[in-house]
């Protein structure tokens, strides 16, 4: 198991990202977060296998229709304490 943490810049927030985020997370069984944060940007931490880490980075890149990704920051972390599933908070 892998886990990576992402940071989303652009027009992020306030267009569904995290719901997107979610749902794309889940139908490639990562577990993990997705966070707004006071800058504008999104988190999303998430947790699986590495190739399907490396899928939904590449659709962090384009997120869902109604969000402009500007810039995408990604952090591999240690695989300790996955949770059981993908929440926004």
């Amino acid at each position: 198991m892998k886990a990576a943490r992402f940071i989303v810049r652009g027009k992020v927030q306030g267009v569904f990202f995290r719901a997107s985020a979610r749902e794309k997370a889940t139908a490639l069984k990562l577990t993990g977060h997705a966070r707004n944060l006071l800058d504008g940007s999104v988190e999303v931490v998430v947790y699986g296998e590495a190739a399907a880490i490396d899928r939904f980075e590449v659709w962090l890149h384009d997120g869902p229709d109604s969000a402009e990704v500007n810039e995408l920051y990604r952090e591999d972390l240690g695989a300790h304490d996955a949770p059981s599933e993908f929440i926004t908070r």
